[in-house]
């Protein structure tokens, strides 16, 4: 394992390799409940160089997993942080406050459910309220519950996951481009399930195809804006999504093998790609999905 971002080592040994302990928490799960490796978000990791200084940033599903690496991540290269989350991940949330505080850098949390359209209107609102701009919104929370079948799908969860994936991308993407300036920038979340539906995830893989075509639209409504959209497409990444309902208890052990590295990814793997879309070295790269997927070959 590496001592920071920058060490090179070998991809395939960077990071435990399956088999990982077969574990089950009720949705939305805990970071810090997860066994069997714990989830590297970066705590010890992630070293910053000021690529993000004094940015006013938004994260939504910051408690844990991909959300809350990328909040370590960014405060640590300089920004001020928002931390998105639901009620029930107070405690994970509080954490990664305090690791933003720690690296000097202000931490404001906000909890309620974003399937909700009040809901995202009020982040942005409080936002805007504590930093007075938005000059990075990352939209990263999502719901993912696995189905073995497809009669075992309901309307009702249908319906909230899009609300969550798709709906809350809308609502907060319109609440929050008038409050960012030119320069700015919208990181939305896809997923190599876009590109490789499991059987299990219909409902969720919809969702992170329409999110990548709702994001290249937007990156050419907004590009006269001077406001830049891009997308992260993540592989199979160790999170509390995982052992909530996103995967069948059985396909843990397994979880990530398949990949041409023969592991999961880690939270800290995924921080850079966002580092990298929301600092200036991007600045001419727009509508573009980033893959961060273990050598998954993608369209």
């Amino acid at each position: 394992m590496s001592t920071d971002q920058y060490t090179v080592v070998d991809p395939t040994t960077k990071y435990p390799q399956p088999e990982f302990e077969e574990q089950q928490q009720p949705a939305p799960g805990l970071a810090t409940e997860m066994t069997g490796p714990a989830p590297d978000h970066g705590e010890s990791t992630y070293r910053g160089t000021g690529r993000l200084a004094g940015l006013k940033t938004v994260i939504t599903g910051a408690d844990s997993g991909i959300g809350r690496a990328t909040a370590i991540a960014f405060a640590r290269e300089g920004a001020d942080v928002l931390i998105s989350h639901l009620p029930e991940e107070e405690a994970d949330a509080q954490q990664v406050a305090e690791l933003v505080r720690e690296a000097g850098r202000t931490a404001v949390t906000f909890a309620g459910d974003l399937s909700e359209e009040a809901t995202n209107v009020a982040l942005v609102e409080k936002a805007v309220q504590e930093f007075g701009r938005i000059d990075c919104l990352v939209v990263n929370a999502g719901r993912q519950q696995a189905v073995q079948d497809l009669q075992e799908l309901s309307t009702e969860e249908f319906d909230r996951t899009f609300k969550t994936n798709v709906y809350s991308l809308f609502w907060l993407t319109k609440a929050a481009v008038p409050h960012i300036r030119p320069g700015g920038t919208i990181i939305t979340t896809s997923s190599i399930q876009a590109y490789e539906p499991s059987p299990t995830l219909p409902h969720y893989a919809s969702t992170k195809a329409a999110i990548n075509t709702f994001s290249k639209a937007l990156a050419q409504a907004v590009a006269e804006k001077g406001i830049r959209v891009n997308i992260v497409a993540p592989g199979p990444v160790w999170t509390p999504l995982q052992v909530s309902g996103g995967q069948p208890a059985d396909a843990l052990p397994t979880f990530g093998a398949q990949t041409p590295l023969g592991r999961a990814g880690q939270p800290a793997e995924l921080a850079p790609a966002y580092v990298f879309l929301a600092s200036a070295e991007s600045s001419y790269v727009s509508g573009e999905t980033l893959h961060v997927n273990g050598g998954m070959p993608t369209p």
